[in-house]
């Protein structure tokens, strides 16, 4: 590819007020409309005194924060690209980026409890309206993970130096749901100061997590995964509470260590992993393991009541020497070992293998990494909280868009579908008091797009409640 020499000279002005740069803005909008997002707003948002605090008019900032998110804003400032060409005609109620950061900085805790509901409740109406969490009437999971995302700022209020070495960073907990048969989707987020320990507050959070997936539509087996940090009484106190099944990854300590050593080699199973998978104590490609199981009755040193027992699961995985000299045998197998923790009741590989799948979560916060979460824009605490829900709602509308869009993009990267639905030019034309939107000819996913467009402006079906 090169560019035309047909032409002698190339020149370029920005004096088109029809043209608008994101064309699937309006259809994924839309559907944040159908599935009632302004209402939930203008139900659960109240900010006193928004005469002098920004929170006027709750409803358009939010909805300008969502969409400039789904964009692929990952700044205040951002927010500006809603304000070009031809939007002032599609959209009604776009707010300047100052606009949006003043009613950012009004957030206080009770205000950022407001948005969570409004984020739980959207969610709900997603998976009501769209096929986003197929499958979860039989199984789903909750995966819980925390993360960092450093910060530069020196008047940040929260940051701090922790986990990663020498940068300050805001600590993010989130939880994704999802089932066997589709991509994941975001439930509670919270923010939290760059020391906290990961399993602050877990508690509350798991009981939270399970709640959400509830309203989502997730009326059979829950199964919560998580990693070694949330092994505790109380997470699991919260999942048997919930009516969840668990999956913990335990580590190691005396107590699994001696119960490891009770297993008999007899019961140690192989499996091969078609795809090799990465060792996460050493980072090596591993393709073959050892998996055995065993009763075991965890938190001892709690009263009786807290005690729980359950299945240890154990894989284990032959250590390489590989300073042993050429030639030289071996004199006895040395394994690494990863317990976890769990009562669910599915076959000893398959649930190992299920516990695994707890991975799924990073893609999901990677993907948040690369767009909306790749800062926290504000020195304000409580309006990073606040920026956290709303990429949060961003992720799953453009989830939802695309279960509507296609079979490929129900599975996509939100920043796939945000390219192939979302940032395709538009002309806008008007004629006898309709407007119609002129789009590239040949664009490769036309047909997802249409598919996107009909379904958001055809009739509804049925009410939401």
């Amino acid at each position: 590819m090169r560019s035309s020499h047909t032409i002698a000279a190339v020149s370029a002005v920005f004096d088109d007020v029809n043209l608008v740069g994101y064309g699937g803005l309006e259809p994924v909008v839309r559907l944040a409309e159908r599935c009632g997002l302004p209402d939930l707003v203008s139900a659960h948002v109240r900010i006193s005194g928004a005469a002098n605090s920004g929170g006027a008019n709750p409803t358009a900032k939010v909805l300008s924060l969502v969409a400039g998110m789904t964009a692929g804003a990952d700044s205040i400032d951002d927010i500006g690209r809603l304000r070009h060409g031809g939007m002032g005609l599609l959209f009604d109620g776009v707010r300047a980026p100052s606009t949006a950061g003043t009613f950012l900085r009004s957030f206080t805790h009770g205000h950022n409890r407001q948005l969570h509901a409004v984020h739980r409740a959207f969610l709900a109406r997603l998976a009501t309206a769209t096929h986003l969490l197929p499958g979860a009437t039989r199984t789903a999971f909750v995966d819980i993970d925390p993360s960092h995302v450093r910060v530069y700022g020196a008047k940040k209020q929260g940051a701090e130096y922790g986990r990663l070495k020498g940068k300050r960073t805001l600590h993010p907990l989130i939880a994704t749901i999802s089932t066997p048969e589709c991509a994941p989707v975001i439930g509670p987020v919270r923010l939290r100061r760059g020391k906290a320990a990961d399993v602050r507050g877990a508690q509350s959070y798991v009981a939270e997590s399970i709640a959400v997936a509830r309203q989502a539509g997730a009326s059979g087996t829950i199964l919560v995964r998580a990693d070694s940090k949330f092994y505790t009484a109380e997470v699991v106190a919260a999942c048997r509470r919930g009516g969840a099944l668990f999956s913990l990854s335990t580590g190691i300590n005396p107590s699994i260590t001696a119960a490891i050593g009770r297993i008999p080699d007899q019961d140690w199973v192989d499996i091969v992993y078609p795809h090799p998978i990465e060792d996460p104590d050493t980072g090596e490609l591993i393709s073959q393991a050892q998996v055995a199981q065993i009763a075991y009755t965890a938190f001892i040193g709690r009263p009786k009541r807290q005690q729980v027992a359950a299945r240890l699961i154990v894989r284990r995985v032959r250590r390489q020497n590989t300073e042993a000299a050429q030639g030289q045998g071996e004199l006895f197998a040395v394994y690494r070992y990863h317990p976890l923790f769990t009562d669910n009741p599915a076959p000893l590989v398959e649930a190992e293998t299920t516990h695994r799948q707890h991975a799924i979560v990073e893609p999901t916060i990677a993907d948040l990494k690369a767009s909306a979460l790749a800062h926290l824009p504000s020195g304000s605490f409580q309006a990073n909280n606040a920026w956290l829900t709303l990429a949060a709602m961003a992720h799953n509308l453009m989830r939802a868009a695309g279960c509507t869009a296609s079979a490929f993009h129900a599975k996509a990267e939100t920043t796939t579908i945000r390219d192939h639905l979302i940032h395709v030019p538009a002309r806008i034309a008007r004629s006898a008091r309709q407007m119609v939107l002129h789009l590239p000819d040949a664009w490769p996913w036309e047909h997802a797009w249409q598919a996107l467009f009909t379904a958001v402006h055809a009739p509804p079906t049925a009410v939401l409640t």
